[in-house]
């Protein structure tokens, strides 16, 4: 009577992980927990061509600066730490950009917790939610904006010249040739 028993129990459970897996393969997605992403945002001072053109500049002199140091990074912590360590230096090269290109307002950089839209970069989708973010905020900040993923390097832009590169798969790749 207990082989019984507990052949039905296994039985169930068999069919009920089955049925499991069917449901999640029709639209189960890996939940994604926002404290693990470090986005950064560069807002435009305002709608104008003028302000969206040098919005951009900004961002790639950013992103080139930054690159280097995040691949560096371990932890979404760290690379926390490193950016708000660099701040007033961010804050330097997008105040020259915009310098540069004659506008008289100034940039401010600061690492908060904000709301974001559901965004996908490649092939990983980000839910809207809170995030913790790098705010490159132009002059008024008041623009359409771009944004991005810091940490773990998820997009950047496929024409710049930047290129992220993960310690862990360094170490991983070095090791698999000694072999």
């Amino acid at each position: 009577m207990k082989k019984r028993k507990s052949g039905i129990c296994i039985s169930l459970a068999i069919i009920v992980i089955i049925l499991m897996t069917i449901a999640c393969g029709a639209g189960c997605e890996r939940p994604v927990k926002t404290e693990a992403y470090l986005r950064i945002h560069v807002r435009a001072n305002s709608n104008g061509e003028e302000d969206q053109a040098v919005k951009y500049r900004v961002r790639d002199a950013v992103v080139n600066y930054l690159t280097p140091f995040v691949a560096e990074c371990l932890s979404k912590e760290e690379a926390v730490g490193m950016i708000e360590s660099k701040a007033r230096t961010l804050e330097g090269i997008a105040d020259a950009v915009l310098r540069q290109w004659g506008f008289s307002y100034t940039a401010s950089v600061a690492v908060r917790r904000e709301k974001f839209p559901t965004r996908t970069y490649d092939r990983e989708t980000l839910p809207a939610g809170y995030y913790d973010a790098v705010i490159v905020g132009l002059g008024e900040a008041k623009g359409d904006n771009w944004w991005c993923v810091v940490y773990p390097p998820l997009c950047f832009l496929s024409e710049s010249p930047v290129e992220y590169r993960s310690k862990i798969a360094d170490i991983i790749d070095r090791f698999r040739k000694k072999k």
